[in-house]
Formats: C-alpha cells, sequence, structure tokens
C-alpha cells in the first residue's frame, strides 16, 4: 500500500524506491571512476576524496589510481550514498513495436512492399570508427544474431566512415534509399549531436518530406532523444541487428505488424 504522510496524502509506494547495491541489499554502495589534473600521490588522493565526499559518496575510499599523463592522474573510488530512486519517477524510451524473427521480416517487406527495402548505412563527419555500423549491418552481426546484410529481401549498402552528409544524401537520392542508417561513436565535445543534426537538416532541405527514414545510433546517444535530433529514431548501446530491422519494418510496413 501507497504511503500515507502526517497531511493525509499518498506518498510513493515503497516498494518503488530503491537504493544502491554492494555487499548488502540497500547500503548504497556505488563505484565511480573520474580523472583529476593532479600528478599522483597522497595530495591527488586527497583531492579525489573531497570530491566524491562532495558527490555525497561518505564514507569513500579509493580503491585504484594510477598516472594516465604528466599531471593527471584516473581514480576508481568506492563508497556508500543516501540517494534513493523512485522508479515511478523513471521516464525512458520503450520499444513500441514486437521483434520479429528473421523469416518474418523477410515475409513482411515481401508480400507488402513487393520490392526489396534499400538501406544505406555509414559514418559521417570525422568518425572513423565503423564498429557500430558494421555490427549492425555486416552479416557476422552481433550479440548472435546476424546483420541487415543477411536479410534476403534488404538491399544493404555499408558506405563505411567519414562520409560527408552531401554525400550520404546525394547517395540516398540516387539510390532511393527507404533508410539511411547512421553510426556516431566519436562524442567529443557533443560532435555526435551536431553531426546528427547537421544530417536531419540536410535531408530535409534536400528531399522534404519524401526524405528516406534517418536512424541514429551510437553509446552515447539517448534513445529519448530522436524529436529534438530531428531523427526518426535513435538507438542506444546495446543494440541488435534485430531491433533495427523489426524497426524498419514497423516504420515503413506499418501493416506488417498489425
Amino acid at each position: 500500500m501507497p504511503e500515507t504522510g502526517q497531511n493525509g496524502h499518498s506518498g510513493p509506494d515503497v516498494r518503488s524506491i530503491v537504493r544502491p547495491y554492494g555487499d548488502t541489499t540497500g547500503d548504497g554502495m556505488v563505484q565511480t571512476s573520474f580523472t583529476l589534473p593532479v600528478a599522483p600521490g597522497p595530495k591527488a588522493e586527497g583531492a579525489a576524496l573531497q570530491l566524491a565526499h562532495k558527490m555525497g559518496i561518505e564514507p569513500a575510499m579509493v580503491v585504484h589510481s594510477h598516472a594516465i599523463d604528466a599531471g593527471y592522474t584516473f581514480f576508481v573510488v568506492y563508497g556508500s550514498v543516501r540517494h534513493l530512486v523512485d522508479l515511478d519517477e523513471v521516464h525512458v524510451e520503450e520499444r513500441a513495436y514486437p521483434l520479429l524473427t528473421g523469416s518474418e521480416i523477410n515475409g513482411a517487406i515481401k508480400d507488402r512492399l513487393h520490392r526489396k527495402l534499400v538501406v544505406l548505412g555509414a559514418c559521417i563527419g570525422t568518425d572513423a570508427h565503423t564498429v557500430g555500423i558494421d555490427a549492425i549491418l555486416n552479416v557476422k552481426g552481433f550479440a548472435g544474431e546476424k546483420g541487415l546484410e543477411y536479410l534476403r529481401e534488404m538491399a544493404v549498402t555499408n558506405l563505411g566512415a567519414q562520409v560527408t552528409v552531401p554525400e550520404l544524401v546525394a547517395r540516398a537520392r540516387a539510390e532511393r534509399a527507404d533508410a539511411v542508417l547512421v553510426s556516431q561513436v566519436v562524442t567529443q565535445k557533443d560532435a555526435h549531436l551536431r553531426n546528427t543534426r547537421e544530417l536531419a537538416a540536410a535531408f530535409r532541405e534536400a528531399m522534404g518530406s519524401h526524405r528516406p527514414l534517418v536512424v541514429v545510433g551510437g553509446p552515447r546517444f539517448d534513445p529519448a532523444m530522436a524529436a529534438d535530433l530531428g531523427v526518426d529514431k535513435v538507438f542506444g548501446r546495446g543494440t541488435t541487428p534485430g531491433e533495427v530491422a523489426s524497426y524498419l519494418v514497423h516504420a515503413l510496413i506499418p501493416e506488417a505488424s498489425s
């Protein structure tokens, strides 16, 4: 039953309140890591503990530290926090479509689209890390799932790394792409967000309402940011090829999931 305060109003259900877990339930133990621009030594460890205390970690222990460059030290700190988490106040982007098998995906495309679904993939800007886009597109796939190239009803082209936005727009128009998948791994100074907004604006300007579905993904993306970034879908870390393929069918062939 919900808690009732002195004013008679119902409070949060105690079952929705959780604390971090370390050695015993509810002990509040957490581990965090960070770098300080301080040379290794006792003063550096004291600075790390001061920061941990200001973060609400009390008591705190430096369980690991090492120099990573001249005048810089990396720390791992372990300790307890008093903060509580109310699960009822946690709002996340949840999957709104079913996960389909490979045969279901192929069948939906063949029966309803009556042609192959054209997909382009790339890393844009100066990002040369293709591990993400390769995991989704290449036959070898990721997490035990085959990539989109394995689906016979999809025509998949992986353009690789450091593709400029104008090049990607031109290629999508030339190949009449149904969907464009972009991976962004390099995130320093929010480069992934700037690149994504540039990408979305370029497709809107060049193709208007006739643009392909624009999907981006990477380890630092928040899936709830799609509308803010101007794209159709955002995938975060751990996304599998099956999730992406199922979304494409859901978005481009809506009746397939009805």
